[in-house]
């Protein structure tokens, strides 16, 4: 643990629960951080399989249904976060979704004690109509706002006119000692291709997401079904509903793929994974708000085909880490994806190019000390 932060601010981070997602682990990562910092903080949710990772890091959860989104479950949900204020001497309430922060920016003026209020924008929120902005606009309320990404900084100042002078850009990022192709050793990728039954110059492709209709599956699949008389295996990591497997098995069966394409379901070594693939896809049809998948790969030395908006455009760079291409467009998937397989050794040059270019912009280390900026900000200013 390093020195601890003079006049260290006590955090308390809000989130619907804590299952196994971005939002997730960022919170996980920063309850790390702060520890590290000598940081007193604690963590509100409705629980889930990461509260261990939590407690482990060192700070005190509350179970609390914050992610519920009726008035009268944000207003009981309001009281007891103002609650834990007063009683753990909260300096800041760091929401990272939209009902938690209803309850807590509302905590913030039922607390006795002098709070502050900030979010981080981990998505792009439906804002179609009047009703869905004033919703959203929660996120807004506090003197900064946290964009995990330029392309979310860019949607909060275009959609709701936030300045763009208090939006403080945090870009996700990964753990290189974590993420490292060096520690995958030549046995454990021939043990995992083995696995997947891919082939001696077989070349394996791999999309680490949860299988859900705008994720792009159907997408790829499609795409893949035009390269047929081309040598590939396919795994697909991820869970998902039962239906929307269904629909996935469907499609790739009506395109005769069913012996090239694995449905690997939720694995615990995707690092290891990205390794020994030879090309990752992030295939979603709308805008990623950041989309780790992409950095992950890159980070393991693996190419990636990214679809051409959010934040794909800026953790993929063409022609040097990867591919961009039109979304929703199985066409140019395919030819993208027969022009990565047309010469391994340029995979080889992208891979290596990739994980610099993470390593240089996309560390935990980097993320964390970013968004830690904005408690320093806030601090200095008046709850």
């Amino acid at each position: 643990m390093s020195s601890p932060v003079q006049n260290a601010p006590r955090i308390l981070q809000l989130l619907p629960a804590l299952g196994d997602g971005g939002v997730e682990r960022s919170t996980v990562e920063m309850v790390g951080y702060l520890r590290g910092k000598g940081i007193v903080n604690f963590v509100a949710s409705g629980g889930g399989d990461l509260v261990t990772a939590v407690e482990a890091g060192g700070a005190t959860h509350f179970v609390l249904p914050v992610g519920r989104k009726s008035p009268w479950s944000i207003i009981g949900n309001a009281f007891a976060v103002a609650k834990l204020i007063d009683r753990e001497a909260i300096d800041i309430v760091h929401a990272r979704s939209r009902a938690p922060a209803w309850a807590g920016w509302l905590a913030t003026r039922l607390a006795h004690r002098r709070c502050r209020f900030l979010t981080t924008f981990h998505g792009v929120y439906g804002h179609s109509n009047a009703l869905k902005r004033f919703y959203n606009r929660v996120m807004l309320r506090g003197p900064l706002v946290v964009a995990n990404s330029q392309f979310i900084r860019d949607h909060i100042e275009t959609v709701y006119g936030y300045p763009k002078g208090r939006i403080v850009v945090a870009a996700r990022g990964i753990q290189p000692d974590l993420f490292d192709p060096a520690s995958v050793s030549a046995e454990q990728r021939a043990a995992i291709r083995h696995e997947f039954g891919v082939g001696d110059g077989e070349p394996m492709l791999i999309m680490v997401s949860r299988i859900t209709g705008w994720k792009g599956h159907a997408v790829l699949v499609d795409a893949l079904a035009r390269l047929a008389d081309h040598p590939w295996r396919l795994v697909l990591v991820g869970s998902g509903n039962e239906r929307t497997i269904a629909n996935l098995k469907a499609r790739i069966d009506g395109h005769s793929l069913a012996e090239r394409i694995v449905l690997a379901g939720s694995r615990r070594d995707v690092p290891a994974l990205l390794a020994s693939a030879d090309l990752a896809f992030s295939a979603s049809t709308e805008p990623e708000a950041f989309g780790r998948a992409a950095i992950e790969a890159e980070a393991m030395e693996t190419p990636v085909i990214a679809t051409d908006h959010g934040g794909s455009r800026e953790t993929v760079l063409p022609g040097r880490t990867g591919w961009l291409v039109t979304p929703g467009d199985a066409e140019a998937m395919a030819r993208a994806i027969g022009e990565a397989l047309a010469s391994p050794s340029r995979l080889k040059e992208m891979g290596r190019s990739g994980r610099a270019f993470v390593l240089e912009n996309y560390t935990t280390t980097r993320m964390l000390e970013q968004e830690f900026s904005a408690y320093r900000r806030l601090m200095d200013t008046a709850p």
